[in-house]
């Protein structure tokens, strides 16, 4: 699996979709238009139902609830999380990125444009709040 690195600022949502579905970003921004969802919309950084919808359309189930972070080992093979969590005026916000335990090991796939390597290993700097487990149908 490799990291398609997001288009737009806002665009993380739509990224993390794509490197899941293994398709660029632009295929999965023109799906995601297509279904209403827009990577400058807040509620696709702030809420999960968008991100939901634009991975069913591409085959990948999504668990239901968002499980509480507690440690990289009890994570499952396959998660969007949710980093950078903050609050702003009462809203919660984050930066979605995919976790992947590999063949090779953990790796985080950040689609962060500014970002020199995308494939993460540097756990002690991400704070993840939460996840969601995702598998292929």
């Amino acid at each position: 699996m490799k990291p398609v690195i997001q288009l737009e600022w806002t665009g993380c949502g739509i990224a993390a979709v794509a490197t899941l579905a293994g398709v660029n970003y632009r295929q999965t921004q023109r799906v995601a238009n297509r279904l209403g969802i827009f990577a400058g919309d807040s509620m696709l950084w702030s809420e999960t139902h968008h991100v939901r919808r634009l991975l069913k359309e591409y085959g990948i189930r999504s668990a239901s609830t968002e499980v509480p972070f507690t440690s990289w080992e009890t994570l499952p093979d396959l998660a969007l999380l949710a980093v950078k969590w903050h609050k702003e005026r009462d809203r919660t916000f984050w930066h979605w990125v995919v976790f992947l335990r590999g063949p090779r090991g953990p790796v985080v796939l950040d689609s962060k444009r500014v970002l020199r390597r995308h494939v993460r290993t540097d756990f002690g700097r991400m704070k993840p709040k939460w996840f969601i487990s995702v598998s292929q149908i």
